[in-house]
């Protein structure tokens, strides 16, 4: 029997988007998976939209959290519920091409690779194409993705025999970056596939958009987690803010 691939989507007020999304993975070629989907509390129609969905097709599974815990642990909790060979995340905004499991689990085989990411594009809050991709490296270190995270959350997959769980770094923003370096801490490096398999869709009230604030999280992520020096934290701050200055311009 083919690997079972469980799918990780943490979710918070996203029933403008989760159906798309719900959609991109039902249409996938590869077609041994399960989507373990946990929502944070949300307010909005996110359960009448997912409902709709567990009933159709018993490969989606939801869970709603007693309470508003932050995505940290949304994605914590939806690994726990996880039975699959390997985990790949996919936000409840972001889209995957149908292709997109077949091949990366194919890539990951043939090169016995245990933790991978991909390329992907960028599209508006509409779904509108920016004509921007964004590449990934062939492999990147724990050191490489302090530097400069290549990796997209909604791209990356794991081999959960090989790797086991992880529990996601309780901080707000920027905990994939954080889980990244966990895993970095037992699997020498993270393998990227040039190949366009996501589509990330940017939103004006996203978590991740206002990078001023994205700063404490970057201190807290290197001093409270990874316990860096302090000359070594400011110094990948100002390295991260200036790179976001370039991309800026």
């Amino acid at each position: 029997m083919s690997d079972l691939i469980s799918i990780i989507t943490p979710t918070y007020n996203c029933g403008k988007f989760i159906e798309e999304t719900i959609e991109s993975v039902m249409k996938q070629s590869y077609k041994n998976w399960e989507m373990i989907i946990v929502d944070d509390c949300s307010t909005d129609n996110t359960k009448e939209v997912v409902d709709k969905y567990t009933i159709k097709d018993k490969r989606i599974k939801y869970h709603i959290l007693e309470q508003n815990s932050g995505a940290a642990v949304t994605r914590t909790k939806a690994m726990e519920l996880a039975s699959g060979n390997y985990i790949a995340f996919l936000d409840s905004d972001d889209l995957w091409t149908e292709d997109k499991l077949s091949r990366q689990l194919e890539f990951m085989k043939k090169n016995n690779y245990a933790f991978t990411c991909t390329a992907y594009s960028q599209i508006d809050e509409a779904g509108n194409s920016l004509d921007k991709i964004i590449k990934t490296k062939d492999k990147t270190d724990y050191n490489g993705v302090l530097l400069s995270c290549p990796v997209g959350n909604s791209t990356v997959m794991y081999n959960v025999d090989k790797l086991g769980k992880f529990v996601v770094p309780n901080i707000r923003k920027r905990n994939d970056d954080a889980l990244w370096l966990q895993i970095l801490k037992k699997e020498k490096y993270i393998y990227g596939m040039s190949d366009v398999l996501m589509k990330y869709r940017i939103r004006n009230n996203s978590i991740s958009s206002n990078k001023l604030d994205l700063v404490k999280y970057h201190w807290k992520l290197y001093r409270e987690i990874e316990h860096l020096s302090v000359a070594r934290s400011v110094f990948h701050i100002c390295y991260w803010g200036m790179l976001k200055t370039l991309r800026i311009k």
